[in-house]
């Protein structure tokens, strides 16, 4: 049985311009213990599928599934199984920090977690703010209560939508430490970030979303064996020759340009030198999971 599956999901918004499909019969199977990371541009439909899987909102067709309870017709139950962090800072200001890990867990019928709630404070870095308002902390410390109270009644499932945006390095580093922990002791993982890096280091597998539509679903190794072998990267302040320009990756003085070998290299490095370009800080580096993204969004966007 999975973890949670998704069979032919589809959602319809109503908007003043008419109606707008969010989601394309998205089917998908997420298997218990995995890692699993959902990858998109914004307005992919990755928060509307996770909205769906929480119950926040209602599937236009097609069903979910959370270890084999519908996510309409056994909602408490679904429920129940799920630990959602969601993009949005959601907080009761009346409430210190430990009362509010409380007042969550009654939610779920779950009494005399004080030990659990102490282990899930240490492990955020909030322990020192167990009796801090709410109103006191800031943004990250906000992010690190929102991820407790998630876990506070230890689901099976840990949904965890852009947990990390706009955060600082430190509750990064934290946060992942403690939730590979829980992955290795078989709690089910679901990810959407923007920080392909971290997808690339954390997921098992991954599926990618364009315009409501999975574009790719696949174990992260196959991705990364599919892409370009090599990328030559550097820096320069002329613009590039226009045999190479379709196919750089640009961010400032920076360029990137995908080779599948030493020969194709050489001749990147030929052209440049014969239109005069002037590059330092040259190298050669694998290619990761943001040139496989990139290339998977170009090509769909070329079939349209």
């Amino acid at each position: 049985m999975s973890a949670v599956s998704f069979q032919s999901v589809s959602k319809t918004f109503s908007t003043p311009k008419g109606p707008f499909q969010a989601l394309h019969d998205v089917s998908l199977d997420i298997e218990e213990g995995e890692f699993f990371g959902l990858l998109g541009p914004n307005g992919a439909g990755k928060t509307t599928l996770i909205s769906i899987l929480a119950g926040l909102a209602r599937a236009t067709q097609g069903r979910v599934r959370v270890l084999g309870h519908d996510v309409q017709g056994d909602f408490a139950a679904a429920r129940q199984r799920l630990g959602v962090v969601p993009q949005e800072l959601v907080f009761d200001p009346f409430f210190n920090v430990r009362e509010t890990l409380r007042i969550q867990s009654g939610y779920f019928g779950v009494k005399n977690n004080d030990a659990w709630i102490d282990e899930l404070l240490e492990s955020l870095g909030l322990a020192d703010k167990a009796t801090a308002n709410m109103r006191q902390l800031s943004g990250g410390m906000k992010r690190r209560v929102l991820v407790a109270q998630a876990l506070v009644h230890k689901p099976p499932i840990i949904v965890l939508d852009e947990p990390t945006a706009g955060v600082d390095v430190e509750l990064r580093q934290t946060l992942w430490q403690f939730i590979a922990r829980l992955n290795k002791q078989g709690h089910t993982v679901l990810l959407t970030t923007h920080y392909l890096e971290e997808a690339e280091a954390l997921c098992t597998r991954l599926a990618m979303l364009k315009r409501g539509q999975v574009v790719a679903l696949a174990r992260t190794s196959e991705l990364l064996q599919a892409a370009s072998a090599n990328v030559l990267r550097f820096k320069t302040d002329d613009a590039l020759p226009a045999a190479l320009a379709p196919l750089a990756r640009v961010t400032g003085r920076v360029a990137q340009l995908p080779a599948q070998n030493a020969q194709e290299i050489e001749r990147h490095l030929a052209q440049l030198r014969a239109a005069g370009v002037r590059v330092e800080d040259v190298e050669i580096r694998k290619a990761d999971l943001e040139d496989v993204f990139l290339n998977v969004m170009a090509a769909e966007g070329a079939q349209r």
